[in-house]
């Protein structure tokens, strides 16, 4: 198995994961982004053509906006499908209201964002990533209501709940071949 690493000493160089300082003092907007577009250009540079890009937790919610928004058109990324995993991750990192000014640099608007309802809390970015998701699945065993409501007012979106230790193996193969075969 490959792996790389996509890595900024000013920006992942730290002793703590996600940055818990108030909105207006931290820099994980930027962080999200260039650890997303890192992720997707190394795709490109590399000449992967990917089935499905699975993203985990809401650091990785700007990845599905920008491969079904930035990236619609480019060849490797164009046919992937995106699945996006939800966490009880409320509480472990924020965002700063920067964000919305900086993804207009890669051609995203106020539209492509309006579930996030100018808010760029966990809620919001969690919605974001599920809105542009081809599939979605519960990654922990409870997740905020306000996600579980969001996720079954998209009607048609491929859901997967939580499945426990024993279950999940044959779930998950199920959920990726069913959402390979989806038009």
């Amino acid at each position: 198995m490959q792996v790389y690493f996509i890595d900024n000493d000013d920006f992942f160089k730290r002793k703590t994961m996600y940055d818990i300082k108030p909105k207006q003092e931290n820099d994980n907007d930027e962080r999200a982004i260039f650890f997303v577009r890192g992720a997707l250009e190394a795709i490109k540079k590399l000449r992967w053509i990917p089935d499905v890009i699975h993203c985990h937790g809401w650091f990785t919610a700007l990845a599905a906006l920008y491969l079904k928004k930035m990236y619609a058109d480019d060849p490797c990324l164009q046919k992937a499908k995106v699945v996006y995993s939800v966490y009880d991750d409320a509480g472990q990192g924020v965002i700063p209201e920067t964000l919305f000014g900086k993804l207009g640099f890669d051609k995203i608007t106020p539209d492509d964002l309006s579930v996030m309802e100018q808010s760029s809390d966990y809620l919001a970015l969690n919605r974001l990533a599920i809105r542009y998701a081809d599939g979605v699945i519960q990654g922990s065993e409870t997740i905020a209501p306000e996600l579980t409501d969001y996720i079954s007012s998209l009607e048609g979106k491929a859901f997967l709940p939580y499945q426990g230790k024993e279950d999940y193996e044959e779930a998950f193969d199920n959920f990726y071949s069913d959402l390979l075969t989806a038009n």
